[in-house]
């Protein structure tokens, strides 16, 4: 009888730790995230570029259609050289991102239009490699927010951490008071993502639109003075949780759905 009620009471305090409150049989589920896959390809120069749009838009994109994928395509604002396409694949869940890996091997149509890009020799590389960014949205954006159709600046910022827990605060801070504080301030959300595998590790990502540069530094300027952002920078749960910032201005392609 002892055991018995040692185990009722133990049940009972996990559920209490875990979620922060009794679990009760009307809590309601947490809402459906959605899977990202953010892609950095090193092309190679020449026609490269048009090489990868059409493999993109011609093979991958009908494939993307039929599993509900969207897909953003960038490229640098400033120009590089060897030139760099940035995409980000937009999953409804991470089943539909297994789902895809099966579909790039399995499915007939996607594979017969996709044969001359595969095909192609090692003579005429399309890129030198791709970098890839698995990633889970956060609890306080589980969908990606579509730009309006004036968004002519994008910024793509990954913030690194120290260790873990640095990472959890962080992604903690960004649900609980920066998300609510983006939107006031007009620093336009696209997609925040922790990432689960990927270079710089811990670390999160996240993408916002403007409409130009002025407006960037105009509302960055908003953030950084409003006493919300001074309040919560200055909590001690919240320190040194950004070890590195990286960032990088971006502009979609003619072919990006974001």
């Amino acid at each position: 009888m002892q055991r018995r009620n040692f185990l009722k009471t133990t049940a009972t305090v996990a559920a209490v730790t875990v979620t922060g409150g009794a679990i009760t049989a009307n809590t309601p589920p947490a809402p459906d995230k959605e899977f990202y896959e953010f892609r950095v390809y090193q092309l190679t120069g020449g026609g490269a570029k048009n090489t990868l749009k059409s493999y993109l838009t011609d093979a991958l994109l009908p494939l993307f259609n039929s599993l509900g994928i969207k897909l953003g395509a960038f490229e640098e604002l400033d120009k590089e050289d060897p030139p760099k396409v940035y995409t980000l694949f937009i999953y409804p869940s991470s089943a539909i991102y297994f789902k895809l890996q099966q579909e790039l091997t399995t499915n007939k149509d996607y594979r017969t239009t996709a044969q001359s890009y595969f095909e192609l020799p090692a003579t005429k590389l399309v890129f030198e490699r791709y970098e890839t960014f698995l990633m889970e949205a956060f609890d306080g954006i589980p969908k990606l927010k579509f730009p309006e159709r004036n968004r002519g600046l994008l910024e793509l910022r990954t913030y690194e951490s120290y260790n873990e827990d640095a990472a959890r605060r962080k992604i903690a801070m960004f649900n609980d008071e920066e998300l609510p504080l983006f939107e006031k301030v007009g620093l336009h959300p696209v997609f925040f993502g922790k990432i689960l595998a990927g270079k710089f590790m811990p670390a999160l990502m996240y993408m916002l639109w403007f409409t130009d540069m002025n407006e960037r530094e105009a509302n960055w300027k908003k953030f950084s003075d409003s006493p919300e952002w001074k309040a919560m920078s200055g909590k001690p749960i919240y320190a040194d949780t950004v070890s590195k910032v990286r960032k990088k201005f971006l502009v979609p392609t003619d072919y990006s759905q974001i």
